[in-house]
């Protein structure tokens, strides 16, 4: 059976403000040294998809400038997908949330905002990307709230509800379940978030959780995993790294894996 090999990287890449405290106090010039290392960072990896968390698309905290399209510029990936969870306009105007780099085609996308905050807000986005031959390769990025438990049961909630109606409960006959990823801002071992998901997504599947071990933050010196890939059952061959990084206060997470062409068509 023929195999098809991809690879996925999920980074919050803190506005681009590197280890700097607060991105609105870094300079603009700054920012765009960050990044260019960034996408030198992911041109190193060569992941087919990059989930990004944290990332302006015009915000006068973070330079005023869409810094996926610069990241895509100076990458060469020929796909860019945003979603933004928080806009506002004026003086002082803001534009971020979630995004995709994607060496593979996107077929279709949503974005979701978990709330209506202007500022501080989280959410997911969703895109189905094109694996060749007709195949769907489905992808969730997320990023929950980092200080409340509560909130993060109320933001997975939407994402459980939102997956279930996509493809538990269509009756379509999906070849592979959506890989979920992100920023999840609690630790797997924990009674939250990130073990409640992977209880939920178990249930219609083998889901496995990466990395399986190891911190994520803050970067310098990690104490903590908040930074998780879910993946489906259908992939196979599995191999994970965190990545020893400084380029954010998080370390990027990336894995890869085989897929049989007939889970993706």
């Amino acid at each position: 059976m023929q195999q098809q090999r991809l690879r996925i990287l999920t980074f919050n890449i803190a506005h681009g403000r590197g280890l700097a405290p607060i991105q609105g106090l870094t300079l603009r010039r700054k920012l765009r040294t960050n990044l260019r290392r960034i996408a030198r960072l992911i041109l190193k990896l060569s992941p087919d998809i990059v989930a990004l968390q944290e990332i302006d698309q015009h915000s006068r905290w973070a330079g005023n400038f869409d810094q996926l399209e610069y990241l895509r510029m100076h990458t060469g990936y020929p796909h860019a997908v945003f979603g933004i969870n928080n806009h506002r306009e004026g003086l002082l105007n803001l534009s971020y949330g979630n995004a995709f780099l994607s060496k593979l085609p996107v077929l279709d996308w949503e974005s979701r905002a978990f709330g209506t905050r202007r500022v501080g807000e989280k959410g997911f986005l969703y895109a189905e990307f094109d694996c060749g031959g007709g195949g769907r390769l489905p992808l969730l990025n997320m990023h929950l709230h980092y200080r409340s438990r509560v909130r993060r049961f109320r933001q997975i909630e939407q994402v459980m509800d939102y997956v279930a109606a996509k493809h538990f409960d269509c009756g379509a006959q999906w070849a592979l379940l959506p890989i979920v990823c992100g920023d999840l801002n609690n630790a797997a071992h924990l009674p939250d978030a990130t073990a409640q998901l992977l209880r939920y997504f178990s249930l219609h599947g083998h889901y496995s959780l990466h990395p399986q071990g190891g911190f994520t933050f803050p970067s310098a010196l990690p104490s903590r995993g908040l930074d998780f890939i879910f993946l489906p059952p259908g992939c196979a061959e599995v191999r994970c790294e965190i990545v020893p990084s400084y380029l954010s206060d998080h370390r990027p997470v990336w894995v890869d894996f085989a897929l049989a062409r007939n889970q993706v068509s």
